[in-house]
């Protein structure tokens, strides 16, 4: 496949269906920790910063302006950066 017929990873959509893949397989995995009240503290961060890594992006998608557009993405990348 050439490079004009690849679809863009980065593009709008492709990114909003990304994100919330993210965000599923995220529940998921939280799902599966065990029933302890450790785990259960830990699974509401997990869930918070997991899925609004897909609910900032939409966010940045509306932004106003170039510089808004940016201020909203460095907030995707800070809750994304905390699943590496």
């Amino acid at each position: 496949m050439r490079n004009a017929e690849r679809p863009d990873p980065m593009s709008e959509p492709d990114l909003k269906k990304r994100t919330k893949a993210f965000a599923l397989r995220v529940l998921k995995r939280v799902d599966a920790l065990p029933k302890t009240a450790a785990s259960r503290a830990l699974a509401s961060q997990i869930v918070r910063s997991g899925t609004s890594v897909a609910t900032n992006y939409r966010a940045a998608c509306r932004a106003k302006s170039p510089a808004d557009f940016i201020a909203k993405m460095g907030i995707v990348k800070e809750e994304a950066v905390a699943f590496r």
